[in-house]
C-alpha cells in the first residue's frame, strides 16, 4: 500500500499520473479543475485538512454545521474541501458506508452520501442513497451568493440523483432506474408513501362516483316549464284554456 501524502500535489501532478482511479480517471479530477484550484489554495484545506486520513475526518465532518460548494467570491465551503479530501484518501467502500449510515452527525451523512454519488457504480449509487429518501433530518446550505437556504438529507440526495451539478460540481451522468430495473440489475422501487397515495386515490374515485350518483338524482327531478309557466313533471298534466 502507497503512503500517504497530507497533501494533494502528488495526486494533481499531471506529470504521469499512476495512482488508484475511479471511473478510468483521476479521483480527484471529479473536480473541476478551478474548483481544485481554489479548494488547495483555501485556508481551510491548508490548515484543517491538512494530514487528515479516514479516521479523522470523521471529527471534522462532525464539526460541519451547513452544506454547499462555493460562495462569494467563489470561496470553496468546509463541505468541500472534506469532498476533495476524501477523493485523496479513498476510503474503503465499508468505511464510506458506515460514514454513511451513522446517525449522530448528519452532515458526515451528507459527506458521504456525496462521495457515493461521485464514485460508486450507478446501480450501487441507487441501492446506497435511495434509503436515505427517508431522512428529513434538516440540513443548512450556504447558497452561490454567500446566504442561507433550509434544505433536508432527503432533499440533497434527491438532488444527487437527479440533478447533473450539485454544490459547484458536475455529476456523472446515471444510468435510467427504469433501464436498471428492465435489466434486473435493481428491484422495482416501493415508495414508502405508496399506501397513502393509494388511499388518497381510492378517496378521489369514490367521490367522481358520488358526484355521479348525484347528478343522475338531480336530472331524475328536473322539472319542466311549459311557455305559459305551467310546471309538469313527466308526461304533460292538464293545463286551464
Amino acid at each position: 500500500m502507497s503512503a500517504h501524502h497530507p497533501d494533494a500535489t502528488r495526486m494533481l501532478d499531471t506529470r504521469g499520473y499512476s495512482g488508484p482511479t475511479i471511473h478510468s480517471t483521476n479521483p480527484l479530477h471529479l473536480l473541476e479543475k478551478p474548483v481544485r484550484d481554489r479548494i488547495t489554495e483555501s485556508y481551510y484545506w491548508k490548515e484543517q485538512c491538512f494530514a487528515l486520513n479516514a479516521a479523522t475526518i470523521c471529527d471534522k465532518a462532525s464539526q460541519l454545521t451547513y452544506i454547499g460548494g462555493t460562495y462569494g467570491q467563489q470561496k470553496p465551503t468546509p463541505f468541500l474541501c472534506l469532498l476533495f479530501k476524501l477523493l485523496q484518501l479513498l476510503p474503503e467502500k465499508e468505511i464510506v458506508l458506515l460514514y454513511l449510515r451513522q446517525k449522530e452527525f448528519k452532515y458526515l451523512t451528507a459527506l458521504a452520501a456525496f462521495y457515493v454519488r461521485l464514485t460508486f457504480e450507478g446501480k450501487e449509487v441507487y441501492r446506497v442513497l435511495e434509503p436515505l429518501l427517508g431522512d428529513f433530518r434538516r440540513l443548512r446550505r450556504r447558497t452561490r451568493e454567500g446566504g442561507w437556504r433550509l434544505s433536508w438529507v432527503d432533499a440533497f440526495v434527491d438532488d444527487l440523483l437527479v440533478k447533473d451539478r450539485v454544490c459547484a460540481t458536475g455529476l456523472r451522468k446515471l444510468p435510467s432506474r427504469m433501464v436498471l430495473e428492465d435489466l434486473g440489475q435493481l428491484e422495482v422501487r416501493v415508495s414508502p408513501l405508496g399506501e397513502e397515495i393509494d388511499e388518497i386515490d381510492q378517496e378521489e374515485e369514490e367521490e367522481e362516483q358520488g358526484d355521479g350518483r348525484s347528478r343522475d338524482s338531480d336530472e331524475d327531478e328536473v322539472e319542466e316549464v311549459d311557455g305559459n309557466g305551467y310546471v309538469y313533471d313527466g308526461e304533460r298534466s292538464d293545463r286551464p284554456d
